[in-house]
This record gives C-alpha cells, sequence and structure tokens, in this order.
C-alpha cells in the first residue's frame, strides 16, 4: 500500500488522507476476520481483531505510531477509559464486606507476579531498573480483553465474575505504581520523598478528575433517563474529556475512568446499560484498540536472548496468578476447580500493559528501549494467546457458549 502513496491526490480531499484509507481497510479485514473467527473456530473476535493487527505491524504497517503519542495516545487511552469505567461501575463493594477473601486473592496475586517476573529476569540477567518495570506491567490482567471474550461468548457466573473483578483490581494496582513509576525512572530521582511524589500526585489528580466525571453523570442521570441512547452518549463524551484532562494535569486517565465507575456503582447501584446503548461506536471503538496494540507491539524485535526473556515472563506470571488466586481461594467460596479457572482467565495483557510501556519509552533512553524489548513481544503474545486461554477456561467452567456457526450476537 505505501507503493501506492505516490498517485494519492490529497488536494482533491483535503479532510482526508492516505493514512485514513489504510486503516479503514484495515477495520474492514479485522470485522471480517473478526467475525470468520467466531463463527468458524468459536473463538472470541478479539483474536481475529489481532491476528490482522499483528500480521499488518510484521509486514512494516504503523512502525510510526510507536512510541505513542498524540492522537494515537488518546485513541488508545480512551478505548481502555471506557471499558474500564464499565468494569469499575460493576464493582460492589459490598461483595468483599461479605467475602474479604477477594481482596486476599487481588493482593496475593498481583504481588506474586510482580515478585516473580522481577526475580526471574534478574535471575536471567536483566538489570534490576529494567526489570521493575516490567515486573510492574506484568501485574495488570487485561480486562479489555476478558470482557470481550466475555461478550463474545455470552458467559455468565461465578468464575466470569470473579475473573473480571480480579483482573479491574489488578489493573487499579498496576496503573497506579506504574504511571508513578513511569516518572520516577523519567527523572532518575535519588531521594525517598522525590519517589513518593509521583505516586501521591498521580492519585489525587486521577480520584479529583474521577470525582468531577461521577458528579457531572450524576447530575445528567436525574435529568436523562438511564435506557436513553442520548444518555450513553452524554457519558461517552464525558468520559473523552476527563481522559483529555486527566493526561493533560498529571494522572492516569485509565486509573481516572476505573476510579470513577467505581465511585458510580457505590452510589448509583441501579444499572446504567449506556456502553450496550452505543452498539456499533463502542465495536467500533473497541476494534480500533486491539488493532492498535497489536500492530504497535509486533513491530518489537525479536531474537533468541528476547524470546527467552519473554516465555519465561510468560510462563512464570500465569504460574504466579494461579499460586496466588489458589492461596486466596481458601474461604472465598469457590472450589479448587473454579480458582485454577479463574487463574487461566486471567492470563491475557493488552491494551493497559501498552499504555504503561509507553511512558518508559518516551525519553528515548536505552533502558526504556530494553524494557518495551521484553513487554512488547509479550503483549502481543498474551494478547493473542491468552484470549484463546480464557475462552477456554470460561468454556470448560460450564459459563461460556460454543459460538460456531452463530450468525448474530445476542
Amino acid at each position: 500500500m505505501n507503493e501506492l502513496l505516490p498517485l494519492w491526490q490529497p488536494g482533491a480531499t483535503a479532510w482526508a488522507g492516505w493514512p485514513t484509507v489504510q486503516w479503514s481497510l484495515l477495520l474492514a479485514a479485522a470485522a471480517l476476520c473478526g467475525y470468520a473467527c467466531q463463527r468458524q473456530l468459536g473463538l472470541p473476535k478479539v483474536v481475529g481483531y489481532a491476528l490482522v493487527g499483528a500480521l499488518a505491524g510484521l509486514l512494516g504497517f504503523g512502525g510510526p505510531l510507536w512510541p505513542l503519542q498524540g492522537p494515537v495516545l488518546f485513541a488508545l487511552e480512551l478505548g481502555v477509559a471506557v471499558v474500564l469505567f464499565s468494569c469499575g461501575s460493576r464493582i460492589n463493594w459490598r461483595w468483599f464486606s461479605h467475602n474479604p477473601m477477594v481482596l486476599v486473592q487481588s493482593v496475593l496475586e498481583t504481588t506474586l507476579t510482580y515478585l516473580a517476573v522481577f526475580l526471574v529476569l534478574l535471575a536471567l540477567g536483566v538489570e534490576s531498573h529494567i526489570a521493575g518495570p516490567v515486573g510492574l506491567i506484568a501485574m495488570a490482567a487485561s480486562p479489555v480483553v476478558l470482557t470481550r471474550v466475555v461478550a463474545d461468548t455470552h458467559a455468565a457466573g461465578p468464575v466470569t465474575d470473579r475473573a473480571v473483578v480480579l483482573a479491574t483490581l489488578s489493573t487499579l494496582y498496576a496503573l497506579t505504581l506504574g504511571a508513578a513509576k513511569a516518572r520516577i525512572f523519567a527523572s532518575q530521582t535519588q531521594s525517598l520523598w522525590q519517589d513518593i511524589t509521583p505516586v501521591v500526585q498521580v492519585l489525587l489528580v486521577s480520584m479529583a478528575v474521577a470525582a468531577l466525571l461521577y458528579v457531572l453523570i450524576r447530575l445528567a442521570l436525574r435529568l436523562m433517563s438511564p435506557l436513553s441512547q442520548n444518555t450513553s452518549v452524554l457519558v461517552l463524551a464525558l468520559i473523552t474529556a476527563a481522559t483529555a484532562c486527566a493526561s493533560a494535569l498529571g494522572g492516569s486517565a485509565p486509573l481516572a475512568a476505573l476510579l470513577a465507575g467505581m465511585l458510580l456503582k457505590q452510589l448509583h447501584p441501579r444499572p446504567l446499560p449506556w456502553s450496550e446503548r452505543l452498539g456499533t461506536v463502542s465495536t467500533l471503538l473497541g476494534m480500533l484498540m486491539f488493532l492498535l496494540v497489536s500492530t504497535v507491539a509486533a513491530h518489537a524485535p525479536w531474537n533468541g536472548g528476547i524470546a527467552l526473556l519473554v516465555l519465561a515472563m510468560v510462563l512464570v506470571r500465569l504460574l504466579a496468578k494461579a499460586v496466588g488466586v489458589g492461596l486466596g481461594n481458601l474461604g472465598s467460596g469457590a472450589s479448587w476447580r473454579q480458582a485454577a479457572w479463574t487463574a487461566t482467565a486471567m492470563a491475557p495483557l493488552s491494551a493497559v500493559a501498552l499504555l504503561m510501556t509507553a511512558p518508559f519509552v518516551q525519553n528515548g533512553s536505552e533502558a526504556g528501549q530494553a524494557i518495551a524489548g521484553i513487554a512488547l513481544p509479550a503483549i502481543l503474545l498474551m494478547e493473542l494467546l491468552g484470549a484463546i486461554g480464557a475462552t477456554w477456561a470460561l468454556r470448560r467452567a460450564g459459563e461460556a457458549r460454543n459460538t460456531i456457526g452463530v450468525r448474530h450476537d445476542a
């Protein structure tokens, strides 16, 4: 397609350009491949989206997108923010008062994941200032992929609910610590106070934006019906504005959206089916997000040493999450079989991990490139295999249905 660029006459349509044509065709191919994956193979559509993006990236498309910046970065942040707001609005903290072992599971699996990845990378010769950020990136399970898998397989049940909650909580921890670590990494400070300040700033700004977003949505719900499509558009517009504000003020846009969703659930417990009302807009935003992730991640250089580090990271991450969920399973009300499927469903890495990786490479340092060199291949691998693993786990748990041959989504 790049060879056809000289034939393009931008003066005829000044509002568009050749990249618009490229991305439109890529989205069309992703839609076709996603549909085929679901109907012919019984896999979630995200696998098809990721395959198209990965193939495009391996063929050289999208190279200038990395490191993420400008409109591309904002589009990815917005896609993640929309999903995390929806996930946060499903978490009921009253559940934790009745079953506190779920919180124990969350803390154990994220802590063990960080420590396991960090120590294994150290053992393989990776320096600590590189292994630390990679460990934080590995902490976050991907609610972005998991919720897409749940929607595509129509999964429902205790394993599904617990996996989504644990993935969301791990993302909450990872976003907070990861955003602060990226600022410390860029400034190379040495004092304890200078190291703590970024954590406080990220939290305070994100919480302030989240509170403002909640207030605006709550006011809107007093005037508009939660079932109206206009209400859904209004919520999306407010999340978009909050995403821009949080990033500009020094907070984390995805974290602010997640906190706002959690706050809305606690103070406005009635369901808010706004994302379902967006229909095609929500689907298009999600498809674009998965394409961006896989296209960018596919540009990471591979060699024998990197492959060994990535495989070691992936394997120890899966083991650590399984051990953490298993240790916290005592008294949690779930069977050991359900705990195993829950841990497997938390395997994916995707957009959240890519957003956490981006700040480390923005200053152009060799250490930042080394972090991305390990993280990007792992993200690409676990976006594909993680989605397949999560689908398999939910089916083995008896909570997802086979979608082969199904023509229409429920």
